[in-house]
């Protein structure tokens, strides 16, 4: 009986952590809810810093082109790869650009492209904004009778919501790119005919499917980093565990959100 406590310490242990961590993601979640609520009040109210916008989506944007390159790229190299030798037992090399342009379309690479984004992004706009908040310049801005939603949040949103589309969209590209490569010099496949049957199989509603999800991506990267760099304590080091709570919680998020994404663009544009 005395070793019967030792042996449920743990799992206690466990049971509290893992019910601290579900709270704290789930209050993360009603805070970036609520943030996203106050951005949307904001957003229609003037004036629009459109400068400030513009410095945000080059820096999401031009600044990501280089990511999102090596990732689609790789990607897409690595799946045609993996289904041509597969698939070359049985005879169905041949399927390999289906397949692949398919799954980069609609699952491999919006979601691939927005967890790298959400990395780099994510990472970024937590750390200079908690960085702002620890120095007090977010209180400066309100002392100012400026609202910080409108100033520093709603550039990083609508930066976010306008590039992270047309990233995936490069990506796509980028990934089917790489596909074609390896299916010419490594499968022996045709160039002409791997095009051919890329355009053949993938239609407006995969392209749909795909990138329309990048736009709820984009929201979940941008407000999410914004809600955990707002409420950054315990200063400098603070900073630091906001950041890769940004990270972590947006990229849960994506995968998550992926799933419900899916089902709802099939209800709407399959049926």
């Amino acid at each position: 009986m005395s070793g019967q406590p030792q042996v449920q310490r743990p799992l206690h242990d466990f049971a509290v952590s893992f019910g601290e961590k579900m709270l704290a993601f789930t209050r993360a979640l009603g805070g970036a809810g609520l943030l996203m609520h106050q951005v949307l009040r904001e957003l229609f109210r003037r004036p629009l810093h459109v400068r400030l916008l513009a410095e945000q989506v080059y820096f999401i944007g031009v600044q990501s082109l280089g990511l999102i390159f090596i990732t689609s790229l790789s990607t897409g190299m690595v799946m045609a790869l993996q289904f041509g030798l597969g698939l070359e037992k049985f005879g169905g090399k041949l399927y390999v650009p289906k397949i692949v342009s398919l799954s980069i379309l609609r699952e491999m690479g919006p979601v691939f492209c927005s967890l790298m984004l959400a990395a780099r992004i994510g990472a970024g706009i937590a750390s200079e904004i908690g960085s702002m908040t620890v120095t007090q310049q977010i209180d400066a801005i309100r002392a100012l009778g400026t609202s910080p939603i409108k100033r520093i949040v709603l550039p990083r949103v609508l930066g976010c919501f306008i590039a992270v589309p047309l990233l995936c969209a490069m990506g796509n590209f980028f990934g089917i790119l790489g596909s074609l490569i390896v299916g010419v010099t490594e499968l022996g496949l045709d160039p002409l005919f791997y095009y051919q049957k890329v355009l053949a199989t993938c239609t407006i509603t995969d392209y749909v499917t795909g990138i329309g999800k990048t736009f709820f991506f984009a929201l979940f990267i941008s407000v999410t980093a914004c809600y955990f760099g707002l409420n950054v304590r315990g200063g400098t080091q603070g900073v630091g565990s906001a950041t890769t709570r940004a990270v972590v919680t947006s990229s849960v998020m994506i995968l998550v959100g992926d799933f419900f994404l899916t089902k709802l663009f099939f209800i709407l544009l399959e049926k």
